[in-house]
């Protein structure tokens, strides 16, 4: 098992990141002392297993309806949430990536489930926040130190529903594989990220 895979160590607060990597958002309410997450579904189906794995982490995600990016999940807000508000947000509330997060395997489980698919030509892709598209440079340098240098692509290309990083290639994939783990159950296999047509077991 990779040091930086989704199972080298508990799970934490922390990994609620990867969350932040794709379109979610977490906000601050009032002064900022509680904050909770908001979470766009690109994706129909993962409502149950992204429950999860919030909830092994503490956090309770229950669906909604988010404005104008449709259905959703949110958090309540909460004060063990403010420090990562603090982290991934601007004091005047724009989203940003710190400058020393680092993507490991628990971090990439959660991008993947709430926004990476498949994209039928042996890649994978992880949507981008298409509301912070100064986002997307140092998510790109993130993946790049993880050993998944990536391909930036806009919406439409190699059909990505939004603006998204593509991984492919062989090496890029089996360690995309070795980080994330096991497919979550309710996952189509088209779904998940594979190598060489084998999900990850």
């Amino acid at each position: 098992m990779s040091l930086f895979s989704a199972e080298a160590r508990p799970a934490g607060l922390t990994d609620l990141a990867g969350l932040l990597c794709g379109p979610g958002r977490i906000e601050r309410f009032g002064a900022g002392d509680t904050a909770r997450f908001a979470l766009p579904l690109p994706f129909d189906g993962r409502e149950g297993a992204l429950a999860a794995l919030a909830d092994a982490r503490g956090v309770t995600l229950r669906p909604c309806t988010s404005g104008q990016d449709g259905p959703g999940m949110r958090s309540a807000f909460r004060k063990d949430l403010a420090p990562l508000a603090r982290t991934w947000c601007t004091p005047d509330g724009r989203k940003r990536v710190p400058p020393d997060f680092q993507l490991d395997g628990a971090a990439l489980r959660l991008w993947a489930l709430a926004a990476g698919v498949g994209d039928l030509r042996g890649g994978y892709l992880l949507l981008l926040d298409p509301h912070a598209p100064w986002t997307h440079g140092p998510l790109i340098a993130a993946a790049t130190r993880a050993g998944l240098p990536p391909a930036r692509l806009a919406t439409g290309e190699h059909g990505a529903p939004g603006p998204a990083l593509r991984l492919h290639g062989a090496r890029r994939m089996l360690r995309l594989v070795e980080l994330v783990g096991p497919a979550p159950r309710m996952l189509g296999p088209t779904e998940w990220p594979c190598h060489h047509g084998r999900p990850a077991a």
